[in-house]
């Protein structure tokens, strides 16, 4: 059973920051994009970030662009989000995808395979 893996979520101030990791486990991501995603109560899921097998290629949402760096170390299997100055709306469940299988990266159809979410809470 292939199951992304997130952690380093929590509770944090408004300006603080934040790092959370997905570590895969059954098969091997290197060649294909990998993402975060997150979901506020009663919203969908939306795109944070996104980053290409090389690491080469990033894509952000508007409202993380500047605040948050993606970044992927292909040998652990892992992805990371490193998340500053974060705000209250920052507020979310979020989840790690992997295996795009289109160049639609910004869509939750386009990943195979998600984590369980961890949740990220910014108190202002």
């Amino acid at each position: 059973q292939v199951q992304p893996v997130e952690s380093g979520g929590g509770l944090v101030q408004a300006g603080g920051s934040l790092r959370l990791s997905c570590a895969a486990s059954g098969r091997t991501f290197s060649s294909n994009t990998m993402a975060w995603f997150r979901q506020a109560p009663g919203q969908e899921r939306e795109f944070v970030a996104s980053i290409s097998w090389s690491g080469g290629n990033t894509v952000y949402a508007d409202a993380v662009k500047g605040r948050f760096t993606i970044s992927r170390d292909n040998a652990k299997n892992s992805e990371y989000l490193q998340m500053n100055t974060l705000k209250p709306e920052d507020t979310a469940v979020y989840y790690c995808a992997a295996h795009c299988r289109t160049g639609l990266v910004r869509s939750t159809y386009a990943y195979v395979y998600w984590g369980q979410g961890t949740q990220v809470t910014v108190s202002s």
